[in-house]
């Protein structure tokens, strides 16, 4: 080594310049640290934090210029041990608040939803999804059915996966055929993925091509193409949702560890039925709802221990409409069928507590509702049935909490929204009530008309009222044959009891009795609900005991709200309870929100 070399290196040494040189880096080390803490906290933006890194590089080199000129001042006051362990305290100082105090890099930033309508702002969880309906890659649109049951199959198996957040069905499937940006359409369903893919149907083969999107970045996570028969449809489906499973790193429990897919049945023509089926029951077509019989009847004969068949044809008897070939007996035998076939099956205990509700077996219908609960509580619509039949039974407060449940699973459940609506209006928050049954009716419950007058004539509008009754009222009374010649009689009934003086009420009244007169098997529910409605609480009360109505669940969700609170306290409510039914549920399970027991045992109603 020269002694030019040799002379250059004392007098690095002299000014401390290698110590300077690592005490700048620890401390801009530690600097960057504290600032990447504050830049999430504070949201800057990431040009401010890149122009910082380049502020603190320019910065080294200043350091070295001042080191080189001032280092021998620098020397008498500050050691080189004590530079070294300043360097080392400041470079584990920032690591430290690094680790600990920084958002963690693979969770997508909080963002702040409305987890259900009704609800207060909530952070979207990491561990949540949407299953968004997988498009259509056959060329055949007949084909949609099975692309939209690969989609429906797997969010119900996702769901049952109590450490995921599942978006609902009906939210998921609002979004198809629309080019949604998927940070909306996270941000609308409350999750932090979406799960999107194709369904490629030709024959007997199946291509099933899947990703999942992390939606605050828009980063795919994962993606995959399966092939197979569709005699593979059930594997390929577990394949998929255990990817899903893994790559969002779920604990499963129990058998999910080994299976997360049920095989339904190993006869593919049955299940592509089944499929079939399911897309009439889901866009509540009721003219299809005989081919949908017809299809489950044929799966069933190819495989008749097919349990979800069975379950499903119990629920289409249970919604359906007598015309179209719905049987209430068969409603029942089917999911008893089901339930001996697979005791687990949730949807034929939710059939089997509808269809205890209709028939005023309150009791029956709560027990069979608890036990769909228990079996599937992630279910947005076992959720929305607990809701009505405990409202219908007067637990008003269980339902409104069962509704907000259904909502945060699925906020654009049509029915979840209009009946938690009604309870709006009932509370006398009119402003809410619109809104959410407008948002029931927008996502086409044509029914929610209904509701949409109730609240213009709390609020004194009856032209508003009658625009929208008049309509569903006509229609209605064509299939109830209530009133007769309903383009005369419909108007003279809304002129009575929209503000209407005493005698157009007395023709409103008239109308009513001429329904009664008729003596139909099943009385129109317009009858003790515009009894109700005209101030005739005795003669509302004596017309629902007659039997079942064609809507028990309108009648009695009004009859609990405040218009029904005139027969609420008649003296013969008590025999009332009894004969229909409430007060065998409410010896079982308590008096209703708004009613107690007497030392006589009767329930006494406020």
């Amino acid at each position: 080594m020269s002694d030019a070399t040799t002379g250059v290196f004392a007098r690095l040494r002299q000014r401390k310049l290698v110590q300077w040189s690592l005490a700048y880096i620890a401390a801009a080390f530690a600097l960057i640290q504290v600032l990447d803490v504050v830049a999430q906290r504070f949201g800057w933006p990431e040009l401010l934090e890149r122009l910082l890194i380049l502020a603190f590089a320019v910065g080294f080199f200043v350091t070295l210029v001042l080191a080189w000129y001032h280092g021998e001042k620098g020397a008498q006051r500050v050691t080189s041990t004590e530079l070294m362990i300043l360097a080392l305290l400041l470079a584990l100082g920032g690591g430290v608040l690094w680790r600990f105090a920084r958002t963690p890099e693979a969770a997508p930033v909080a963002v702040q939803v409305s987890a259900a309508p009704t609800a207060g702002g909530t952070a979207i969880e990491d561990k949540s999804i949407a299953v968004l309906p997988f498009v259509n890659m056959s060329g055949d649109p007949q084909q949609d059915y099975f692309s939209d049951g690969m989609s429906e199959e797997l969010l119900n198996a996702l769901a049952q996966v109590n450490d995921l957040k599942v978006a609902g069905r009906t939210s998921s499937f609002y979004f198809k055929g629309k080019n949604e940006d998927l940070r909306t359409i996270g941000k609308t369903l409350g999750v932090a993925n979406i799960l999107e893919g194709s369904v490629r149907k030709q024959g007997e083969k199946v291509r099933i091509t899947a990703q999942l999107i992390r939606v605050a970045d828009n980063t795919h996570l994962w993606s995959h193409a399966y092939d197979g028969d569709l005699s593979d449809v059930f594997k390929l489906q577990e394949d998929i949702a255990r990817a899903i499973t893994d790559q969002l790193k779920v604990t499963l429990v129990g058998e999910q560890k080994t299976q997360l897919v049920a095989v339904a049945t190993t006869n593919p023509d049955a299940y592509t039925l089944y499929l079939k089926a399911t897309d009439a029951l889901n866009k509540r077509d009721y003219q299809r709802m005989g081919e949908a019989i017809g299809w489950l009847q044929q799966a069933i004969e190819l495989d008749p221990k097919f349990a979800r068949a069975h379950a499903r044809l119990a629920m289409i008897h249970t919604l359906g409409q007598a015309r179209f070939g719905a049987s209430k007996s068969e409603a029942e035998r089917q999911a008893q069928l089901a339930l001996e076939l697979d005791p687990s099956d949730a949807e034929a205990c939710l059939a089997l507590g509808l269809l205890a509700n209709q028939q005023r077996r309150f009791l029956d219908g709560r027990v069979a509702i608890d036990r769909a609960l228990a079996l599937a509580p992630n279910d947005a619509a076992v959720r929305l049935y607990a809701a009505e039949i405990s409202i219908i039974g007067g637990y008003t407060r269980q339902g409104i909490a069962y509704l907000d449940r259904a909502l945060a699973i699925d906020p654009k459940l049509p029915n979840a929204l209009q009946w938690r609506g009604r309870q709006y209006l009932y509370a006398g928050d009119l402003d809410s009530a619109e809104r959410m049954i407008k948002q029931s009716r927008e996502l086409g419950l044509t029914f929610a008309d209904y509701s949409l007058a109730d609240v213009a004539i709390e609020r004194g509008d009856y032209a508003l009222a009658r625009t929208l009754l008049l309509p569903r009222l006509i229609w209605n009374a064509g299939s109830m044959d209530c009133p007769k010649d309903p383009a005369v009689n419909v108007p003279i009934y809304l002129d009575g009891t929209l503000g209407g003086d005493a005698a157009a009420r007395a023709g409103a009244v008239a109308v009513l009795d001429a329904c009664l007169a008729a003596q139909p098997a099943i009385l129109a529910a317009l009858v003790p609900n515009g009894l109700m409605h005209l101030n005739l609480p005795a003669r509302a009360l004596a017309a629902a005991a007659l039997g079942p109505t064609s809507d028990d669940a309108s009648l009695f969700m009004n009859f609990w709200g405040p218009r029904g609170h005139d027969a609420r306290r008649l003296p013969e409510f008590p025999a009332f309870a009894r004969k229909v039914g409430f007060a065998a549920l409410w010896d079982k399970y308590g008096p209703p929100d708004v009613c107690s027991k007497s030392i006589a045992g009767d329930y006494v109603c406020k």
